[in-house]
């Protein structure tokens, strides 16, 4: 499935919408991920952030396979000696929808400097 919508933003950058109900979870990240690090484009260089924006609409209607919902766990941690937290994938869309889409784009893009640049132009709707 493609964007259903491309806005032109300027001259260099577009932004691209998408109807989360649509997709599954990692299906949509991975896109969006191609997308905000400019691979979709033929002038696509590896050391600069892109300019294309994404727009994800009812990120908390996006669907899951298998049994993803109750064994899919996120764990935190302070660093001190018993403060992992855990969650499940249902817990956290329940208190955030937002936060597995979120977790799921930033954990496919290159760790280097550019992630967090790119992360910024991903906006995401409940």
């Amino acid at each position: 499935m493609e964007a259903k919508e491309i806005k032109k933003v300027n001259k260099d950058s577009k932004e691209f919408v998408f109807d989360a109900s649509e997709y599954i979870l990692g299906r949509l990240a991975t896109e969006i991920s191609i997308i905000l690090q400019g691979k979709h484009e033929a002038s696509y260089e590896p050391r600069l952030a892109g300019s294309d924006r994404v727009l994800v609409k009812n990120a908390g209607k996006i669907k899951v396979t298998g049994r993803k919902m109750k064994e899919k766990m996120y764990h935190r941690s302070s660093q001190r000696p018993g403060h992992l937290r855990s969650e499940t994938l249902e817990e956290l869309l329940e208190k955030q929808p937002t936060e597995a889409l979120r977790r799921a784009v930033y954990n496919m893009l290159p760790k280097n400097r550019l992630r967090q640049k790119r992360m910024n132009r991903l906006t995401i709707e409940a």
